[in-house]
């Protein structure tokens, strides 16, 4: 995942490398995640901040091992990543449409905001309960861009210049997949994946790409970053990955 998402970090190895248990296992080895930090808001805070500037300079990944008390960690598959915002970011949709196009901030702004508030499962184990998104939907801007018949699939990139995802086009056009440009109740930050991410509220988080830059209507699935390296493409929580979370969505 290219959020909070320990989905984004390359720490499975020898035998176990490219599957899903291999980083679960880590995890649990590690025993980071039992200390469940609890903080006041100000120190909890305080601690985000921390891990999200050590997390974007620390190619271990281990500082993402670290709890804190907003519950979600912090990774990237890519060693530093550009901060962007409304002066200089776009968002490009193309492939297999009729009218492509590149939206900036303002733009998206402009557009009817869906608000959702779903809990947030990540593929290792860790979940946060009653996350507020908003955002646009993504059926929305794939509808103004006008999908041809050849569609099947969206590719979706990333401006850390690293990080791919994937949807079909059905599962892109369900209402809980947003274009989001806030989280909790507040415009999502860089370390979150700002100014605009992926949220896909059914799935496993690494799906939910962070730093979207472009939407690619392609006609068949191409696998996104961790699938090539053995996460489920279909990550529905609860019915992928050997998992039996319950759903979020």
């Amino acid at each position: 995942m290219n959020t909070e998402q320990p989905e984004e970090r390359r720490e499975r190895q020898g035998s176990e490398e490219g599957r899903p248990i291999g980083r679960r296992v880590l995890l649990g080895t590690i025993g980071l995640g039992a200390l469940g930090v609890v903080a006041a808001p100000t120190l909890q805070r305080g601690m985000e901040a921390f891990l999200g500037t050590v997390s974007g300079k620390d190619p271990t990944g281990l500082t993402g091992l670290l709890p804190n008390g907003g519950g979600f960690r912090y990774y990237s598959v890519a060693a530093s990543v550009p901060h962007k915002g409304p002066a200089d970011y776009r968002l490009s949709i193309d492939g297999l449409v009729d009218n492509p196009r590149t939206y900036t901030l303002a733009d998206l702004r402009a557009l009817p905001q869906t608000r959702l508030v779903k809990d947030v499962q990540c593929v290792t184990g860790w979940r946060v309960p009653g996350t507020p998104f908003e955002g646009v939907r993504l059926s929305h801007l794939l509808d103004a861009a006008g999908v041809r018949g050849t569609g099947k699939a969206i590719r979706f990139t990333c401006f850390d210049g690293a990080y791919t995802e994937s949807l079909t086009l059905e599962q892109a056009r369900r209402a809980d997949v947003l274009v989001a440009l806030r989280m909790q109740d507040k415009d999502i930050g860089h370390d979150h994946g700002g100014p605009v991410r992926l949220y896909v509220a059914p799935m496993y988080f690494y799906k939910s790409a962070k730093w979207l830059s472009g939407i690619t209507v392609t006609d068949h699935v191409q696998p996104g970053y961790w699938e090539r390296l053995g996460y489920d493409v279909d990550a529905w929580v609860g019915r992928s990955n050997g998992r039996s979370d319950d759903p979020t969505s």
